[in-house]
């Protein structure tokens, strides 16, 4: 018997198709990256206005750890009010003096960090009088506007204006 072969059959090579590119993206991944670079931008935003809202405390915070006694209880008023200024506005900072900005200083304390008023007498001393403060009165006087720069800078609340009306109500008081 004779055998038959199969005719050749006319096949063409085999062609894989390339592999997926992951590019272009779909349109989720667009999305994630558009949500992630806002984010990252906020962030960013956020941390340079702190930083940049933070930088007068820091700066007062310094310069107060360089007064010494021969510098006088004017110098760390001053320092004060000029970082005072930073934080709240012009209108209720400026007019203060005497016992209104020793009672403003401690309006803006925690409770228990308040002593400004009761260290009035060494502060009254310090800035209006000849006589002047002992080295201890001095120390009290600093380690009180060291603690008021720590603990009321920046500013707590937006409500400046109540603030001076509370200044004003306790000043008719005296």
């Amino acid at each position: 018997m004779t055998q038959l072969t199969p005719p050749a059959l006319p096949l063409a090579d085999i062609h894989l198709h390339t592999e997926p590119s992951f590019w272009p993206l779909a349109w989720g991944w667009w999305a994630v990256i558009i949500v992630s670079l806002i984010l990252i931008s906020l962030v960013s935003y956020r941390f340079r206005s702190r930083h940049h809202h933070l930088a007068a405390k820091k700066e007062a915070l310094s310069i107060l750890k360089t007064y010494r006694f021969d510098d006088g209880v004017t110098a760390v008023n001053t320092l004060l009010k000029q970082a005072a200024l930073s934080y709240f506005p012009r209108t209720v900072i400026a007019p203060l003096t005497g016992m209104q900005w020793l009672t403003f200083l401690d309006q803006q304390l925690p409770l228990k960090y308040r002593g400004f008023v009761d260290q009035q007498s060494s502060w009254q001393q310090g800035l209006f009088s000849s006589t002047p403060l002992t080295e201890p009165q001095f120390n009290d006087c600093q380690q009180q506007a060291l603690l008021w720069l720590q603990h009321a800078l920046p500013a707590k609340s937006n409500d400046h204006s109540n603030t001076s009306m509370m200044i004003t109500k306790e000043s008719s008081n005296v």
